[in-house]
């Protein structure tokens, strides 16, 4: 694998690495410019493969740094409709195109940062953000999440858009967005082990790749770790929200 990467394609690589880490312990939408690099310098279904296990470091690195701050509740959930989300996107992957992956991908997180722009328009018109229902009191609601994201992480390790929206619209605290989605990460990444083994898109070269990209991956985790504690919550969930509709406009653009 390693042979004909040049410099510029090494550079690239960290750069996505930084980005993994970043996402996890700051704002998830930028995970998506990770999978957009990957897939730009290496085959498309090789970059899934070769990314996964670094997206479960960096799961372990977040879960080490907002533990005490996730809501089991939240993800036990969303976990029902993984599973099956999974399922569909391992069949999908094996069935359908890249351009046809990506159009789908992309079309379906633009509708969902339009709904929340339009729900979070809603709620200022009644000056009552606070008080309004999210996701998480709908159990339906919940599993279809979770499915939406079992399928995108499973597709194209894009769920960080989905849960972004998802933990956004259902009014966790700042902190406990990043515990949840940490913890839920970790879990759903693991379950994906099996699932992308049969594929046989994991394998020795791909580790190696992982291992040696490691250091930047920790590097953007820190940026991240120092970043998230000067952002007010309001700050927090507009640059999430943006990272997740640049992240649509990024794979549609690209299809």
């Amino acid at each position: 694998m390693f042979e004909g990467f040049s410099l510029v394609v090494w550079v690239v690589l960290a750069v996505a690495a930084g980005c993994v880490g970043f996402a996890k312990t700051a704002i998830g939408g930028i995970g998506m410019v990770a999978v957009a690099l990957f897939a730009v310098v290496l085959p498309a279904r090789e970059s899934t493969g070769a990314l996964l296990p670094l997206l479960i470091a960096g799961d372990v690195v977040a879960v080490a740094a907002y533990r005490r701050h996730g809501s089991w509740r939240t993800v036990l959930a969303l976990l029902p409709g993984v599973v099956p989300g999974l399922v569909v996107g391992a069949l999908f992957l094996a069935a359908v195109g890249d351009k046809t992956l990506q159009l789908v991908l992309g079309a379906t997180l633009l509708l969902l940062s339009v709904w929340q722009l339009v729900l979070r328009i809603r709620a200022r018109r009644t000056r009552d953000d606070d008080a309004a229902p999210g996701p998480s009191a709908s159990r339906p609601v919940a599993i279809a999440a979770g499915a939406g994201a079992g399928f995108a992480t499973m597709t194209a390790n894009a769920a960080g858009p989905v849960m972004t929206l998802y933990l956004v619209m259902a009014g966790l605290p700042k902190l406990q967005m990043l515990g949840t989605g940490a913890w839920f990460f970790l879990v759903v990444n693991l379950m994906k082990v099996p699932f992308s083994a049969s594929l046989k898109l994991i394998d020795p070269p791909s580790l190696l790749l992982d291992l040696a990209l490691t250091p930047a991956m920790l590097v953007g985790a820190a940026a991240g770790w120092l970043l998230v504690r000067r952002l007010h919550q309001q700050q927090f969930e507009v640059a999430a929200l943006g990272l997740a509709a640049v992240s649509a406009a990024l794979l549609l653009a690209t299809a």
